[in-house]
C-alpha cells in the first residue's frame, strides 16, 4: 500500500470522535434521573442502577471483548457497538412507555452497556498506531468526544423530555446514536504494518521515549505497573463518576438551581470533561504521563476536601469543572500511557483489561456517594471519603513514577556500557 492509498489519519480521528460523542451521552444520565423516577414511582437510587449497570457492563465488555475487537478490526466492532447501544436506548424508551423498571435496567444497563464497552475501545488502539508521534493528542481527540457528549445531549435530552415526553425522546436519541456510530465506523481502519507519518523519525523527538516494553495482554498482567495503573484509574473514575452520576440533583441541592439550569451545568461538565481530555492528554506528551497523573491526584485530594465547604457559587463551579477536566484527562491520557508502558502489540486488549476498573468504579463510586449521603445527609462527610481515596492514588502514582525513572536510568546505563 503506497502513501496515496492511505486514508487520512485526521479523518480517522474525526470518525473516532463520532463514535465517542454518541456513546458519551451516557454522561448525561443524571438529566434523566428525576423524570424517570417519577414515571416509575421509585427512589432516585433505584433509577441510578441503570447507569451503574451500564458502566459495569462497559468495563466488563471492554475487558473480555478487547481481543475480539483487535481480531475483527475497528469497522466490524464499531458497527456492532452502534447496534447494541442504539437498541439499548430504543429499548429503554419502550421500557418507560410500558412502565417496566426491570426492562429499563436490562436495555439501558446491559444491552446499552455492551455497546458502550465495544464502542469505547474500538478506535483507541487504531489511533495510537496512526499517531506514533502524538499519542496523547490523538487519543485525547477521540475521547474528547466522550466528554463533550453531555454538552450536546444533556440540554437536548431535557428539551425533548419536556416537549415530546421521555419515551419518544429516547426513541429519537436511540436512532441518532445508532446512525452516527455506524456511519463513523465505516471509515475507520488500522494503518498498514510499520506505518510512520511523513517526516516522523522515531527517536528524533527527545520528549518521546522508547516504549518500556512491547508485550501482549497476558504478559502485561504479570507486571506491577499494570496494577499500579489499574488502581490509579479505579480511584480517579470512582470519585469522578460519583459526582457525575449525582450532578443534576447535587447542583439543584447545593446551588438551588432549577432542573433546566442544572441540566445546563451538566452540559458544561461535559465541556470541561471534553476539554480536559484534549488538554491533559496533549500536555502529557510534554509533561510525561506519570507526572500528569501526579498532578491530577494532588489537586483532587485538596479539591474534594474543600468543595462542600465552599460558599461561593463561582468558586464551587470552578473547582467542580477543574475536577472534571482531570477526570476526563485521566481517561484520555490512559491509552498513550499504556502504549508507553506495554507497547502497541495488544494495546486494545490491555486497555480493555484496565477498564475493568471502570466497571467496578461505576458501581462503587456512586454507591458510596448514595449510601453516605442517605445516612448522613452531609456532602462534607461524603466528599472527605473520596478525598482520602485520592491520597491512596497519589501514593501509587509516585510509585509508578519511581518505576519509570529507574527503568530509564537502567536503560541509559546499559546503552552507555554498550
Amino acid at each position: 500500500m503506497n502513501a496515496k492509498q492511505l486514508k487520512n489519519r485526521w479523518l480517522i480521528a474525526a470518525s473516532a470522535v463520532g463514535i465517542h460523542i454518541s456513546i458519551g451521552s451516557v454522561y448525561a444520565f443524571s438529566v434523566m434521573t428525576n423524570p424517570v423516577k417519577d414515571i416509575f414511582e421509585v427512589a432516585e437510587s433505584d433509577v441510578k442502577w441503570a447507569f451503574k449497570i451500564a458502566i459495569l457492563i462497559l468495563g466488563l465488555s471492554a475487558a473480555f471483548l478487547g481481543r475480539w475487537v483487535e481480531k475483527v478490526g475497528p469497522k466490524v466492532s464499531g458497527i456492532t457497538a452502534g447496534v447494541f447501544y442504539g437498541v439499548g436506548i430504543l429499548g429503554s424508551g419502550l421500557a418507560i412507555q410500558l412502565k417496566s423498571l426491570p426492562m429499563f435496567l436490562i436495555f439501558y444497563g446491559f444491552i446499552g452497556g455492551i455497546g458502550l464497552g465495544i464502542g469505547y475501545i474500538t478506535p483507541v488502539s487504531t489511533l495510537v498506531k496512526w499517531f506514533p508521534d502524538r499519542r496523547g493528542l490523538a487519543t485525547g481527540m477521540a475521547l474528547m468526544g466522550f466528554g463533550f457528549a453531555s454538552l450536546i445531549f444533556g440540554p437536548l435530552m431535557q428539551e425533548l423530555f419536556e416537549t415530546v415526553g421521555v419515551s419518544i425522546a429516547l426513541y429519537v436519541l436511540g436512532l441518532i446514536y445508532m446512525t452516527v456510530i455506524i456511519l463513523s465506523a465505516t471509515y475507520i481502519e488500522a494503518p498498514p504494518v510499520g506505518f510512520l507519518p511523513e517526516g516522523y523519525k522515531p527517536g528524533e523527538n527527545k520528549n518521546i521515549k522508547a516504549d518500556i516494553s512491547n508485550i501482549d495482554a497476558s504478559d502485561a498482567l504479570k507486571t506491577k505497573r499494570f496494577y499500579y495503573i489499574w488502581i490509579m484509574m479505579f480511584i480517579n473514575i470512582s470519585c469522578g463518576i460519583a459526582l457525575i452520576s449525582a450532578a443534576s440533583p447535587l447542583i439543584q441541592l447545593k446551588l438551588s438551581y432549577t432542573p433546566m439550569q442544572a441540566a445546563a451545568i451538566v452540559g458544561l461538565i461535559g465541556v470541561f470533561n471534553g476539554i480536559g481530555r484534549i488538554l491533559w492528554s496533549g500536555a502529557s506528551d510534554y509533561l510525561g504521563r506519570a507526572n500528569t497523573y501526579i498532578i491530577f491526584f494532588a489537586f483532587q485530594t485538596i479539591a474534594f476536601y474543600f468543595l462542600p465547604k465552599l460558599s461561593s457559587e463561582l468558586t464551587f463551579l470552578f473547582i467542580l469543572f477543574t475536577v472534571m477536566t482531570m477526570y476526563g484527562g485521566g481517561f484520555a491520557t490512559l491509552p498513550a500511557f499504556l502504549g508507553d508502558l506495554f507497547g502497541t502489540k495488544q494495546l486494545g486488549a490491555i486497555h480493555g483489561l484496565i477498564l475493568s476498573g471502570w466497571a467496578l468504579a461505576g458501581v462503587v463510586g456512586p454507591s458510596i456517594y448514595d449510601v453516605v449521603m442517605e445516612k448522613t445527609g452531609s456532602l462534607d462527610d461524603t466528599l472527605v471519603i473520596f478525598s482520602g481515596f485520592f491520597v491512596v492514588a497519589l501514593i501509587v502514582s509516585l510509585l509508578m513514577k519511581q518505576f519509570i525513572v529507574q527503568h530509564h536510568l537502567k536503560e541509559a546505563k546499559i546503552n552507555i556500557n554498550i
